[in-house]
């Protein structure tokens, strides 16, 4: 569902009826009659659903995380707001960037419109900016060359499903969060699909290293083992970008995760 959609058509439809009422059909009116339901309900929606549309398409957006992929960083249940901005202005609906303010930076937790189906939202972190040469080999991860800086911490207990994973501390840039790895799982990558440059890829035994196209960016979740990403699917376009999640403002089951997040 295109939520973005229905929204731009309900500010449509009720802005004009508050347009035609306020230019036309009040002036009609007696002065004690009785507004009519459809100017009623229709006209008095118009501010609000005019507030929530500019709220919602510039400024912030919220969100629900909907799988594991980002544990430790982002859990099953987390309410988050998308600053809508920081990356620049796009137009609604269409997503098209009108102004341009920041680009996306190693570290960032981004949300996306995922690239084999753009009606869908996925949330990744920044591994990869244009240019950059990422290599995941052995469960490992390099950038240009350099190993990214980690240090391992205590294994992450995973409440639901009773089970330990290894958890990393890892730095990129300024940013440090925790990664997972589950010794089980393989390092290679089983069944990468057929995806847009995917020649700027080199896949081996001990994972994948692909060269960042100009215009788009690597990602991938924090529980590594546990994610589909860029690895799977490929590089997110630039125009595919929604916004940079910056803030969790509720969780159901856990009040203490409120609060911002790396």
């Amino acid at each position: 569902m295109n939520f973005a959609l229905i929204l731009f058509v309900l500010l449509l439809v009720s802005g004009a009826i508050w347009a035609a009422d306020t230019l036309v059909f009040r002036k009609r009116r007696a002065a004690n009659a009785k507004d009519p339901w459809w100017v009623e309900y229709g006209a008095s929606f118009f501010p609000v659903i005019l507030i929530v549309f500019v709220l919602r398409s510039f400024i912030f957006e919220p969100f629900k995380i909907p799988s594991g992929s980002m544990i430790p960083t982002l859990l099953v249940g987390d309410f988050i707001l998308v600053n809508k901005y920081t990356y620049g202005i796009r137009l609604p609906v269409i997503n098209k960037k009108i102004v341009d303010i920041n680009s996306p930076q190693r570290g960032d937790v981004m949300v996306f419109r995922y690239p084999e189906d753009p009606s869908l939202d996925y949330i990744k972190r920044v591994v990869g900016i244009p240019g950059d040469k990422v290599a995941y080999q052995n469960k490992r991860l390099t950038i240009n060359g350099q190993p990214v800086e980690t240090q391992k911490v205590d294994d992450y207990l995973h409440p639901e499903r009773f089970y330990y994973s290894k958890q990393y501390a890892e730095k990129q840039g300024e940013t440090e969060h925790r990664v997972l790895n589950d010794d089980d799982a393989p390092g290679f990558i089983p069944d990468a699909a057929q995806f847009p440059h995917r020649a700027d890829c080199l896949y081996n035994n001990a994972g994948v290293v692909c060269t960042v196209p100009l215009g788009n960016y690597f990602v991938m979740g924090d529980n590594r083992d546990n994610s589909r990403d860029s690895r799977f699917w490929g590089f997110v376009p630039e125009a595919n970008i929604v916004g940079k999640a910056f803030f969790i403002w509720f969780n159901f089951n856990d009040l203490k995760r409120v609060g911002s997040f790396r």
